[in-house]
């Protein structure tokens, strides 16, 4: 029994924690006002970088922020305030936006780092549970992230109060995101590894390009288009004309149906274009792989060509390629 009442308390506080946390963030819903939007405009218009810089735990916190905006098109680092007045000021400059977190708004490196800030010239966004504090009072921008208590039992350790600054220091990275236009290609090539690169990767990095893409002359006679499709083991073989520009593709299922329907010498006697679906579906080198398969799902085809502004053709993605690169 003693177990299972431990258990049950452990839960119990759990819970609570969660609760509490959950609350704190909840909290911050209905104090963003025109402060938060002056902070994104703020972060809008820097055309140095974001610095940003916090104390212990919220030192932790700093460096999560740091790296979603980094992560999200804003050049972004994390500069330790006790270091930055021990020789590290050089790393801030006037064209600079710097976050600051403190739960107290009273830190003591935080708070002589602000003189240094002011006579820099760079711009300071506060986010403190503190807004009359030294530099709640100090800032260009002061975001209000007080909560009612901390989820530590004694309402000491920082647990509530680390978690709202980080959700609001999130809310400030999405919504500068989208503010900035900040799109899925981009985001892919600040990712290139990891599961999240392979599910950005662009069809350039998978697709079957230069001689490795099947492709054939509008006047190429079957037997050519049926050893092109053969050596290139796509199924498939693409249809160009005199100035290399997709035509039209023909796969091993339309030669199948013309099975059916013809004679065999008649079937050899077409030519390429005669036998071609023409205007088939095209995707761009830049285009996400997971759309390419989606594309492919969507019209139950097993490739699709990959041409330029000018429809030559780049190469061909096929979906045995997009399954080996384990991205799905």
């Amino acid at each position: 029994m003693a177990i299972k009442q431990d258990t049950a308390t452990a839960l119990d506080l759990a819970k609570k924690v969660l609760r509490t946390e959950a609350a704190a963030i909840l909290g911050l819903v209905d104090r963003l006002n025109g402060d938060f939007e002056r902070a994104v405009d703020l972060l809008f218009g820097c055309k140095g970088r974001v610095i940003v810089t916090g104390m212990g735990k919220s030192g932790i916190i700093c460096r999560k922020i740091a790296a979603t905006l980094s992560s999200t098109g804003t050049s972004a680092f994390f500069l330790h305030p006790a270091e930055a007045i021990h020789g590290d000021l050089g790393a801030i400059r006037d064209e600079d936006v710097i976050i600051a977190l403190s739960h107290s708004g009273e830190t003591e490196e935080l708070v002589r780092l602000i003189e240094s800030i002011r006579r820099i010239g760079a711009g300071l966004i506060a986010i403190t549970g503190s807004p009359r504090s030294t530099l709640g009072r100090s800032a260009d921008v002061t975001l209000d992230c007080s909560i009612a208590e901390e989820a530590c039992p004694m309402n000491l350790v920082p647990t509530a109060s680390t978690t709202a600054s980080l959700a609001l220091g999130d809310a400030l990275a999405m919504t500068l995101l989208v503010r900035k236009g900040f799109r899925e290609e981009q985001f892919a090539s600040l990712h290139p590894g990891g599961k999240i690169g392979k599910k950005l990767m662009t069809v350039e990095a998978v697709m079957q390009g230069s001689d490795a893409a099947p492709r054939v002359a509008l006047t190429a006679v079957m037997p050519d288009v049926i050893h092109e499709m053969s050596s290139k083991r796509l199924g498939m073989t693409c249809v160009v004309d005199a100035d290399g520009r997709l035509a039209g593709v023909f796969t091993d299922g339309d030669l199948r149906r013309l099975m059916t329907k013809r004679p065999p010498n008649a079937v050899l006697a077409l030519t390429a274009g005669e036998a071609m679906t023409p205007n088939p579906l095209t995707i761009g080198r830049t285009v996400l792989a997971v759309e390419a398969l989606r594309i492919m799902e969507a019209h139950k085809i097993t490739s699709v060509v990959v041409v330029d502004r000018d429809r030559k053709v780049e190469g061909v993605v096929h979906l045995h390629d997009l399954w080996r690169t384990q991205m799905f």
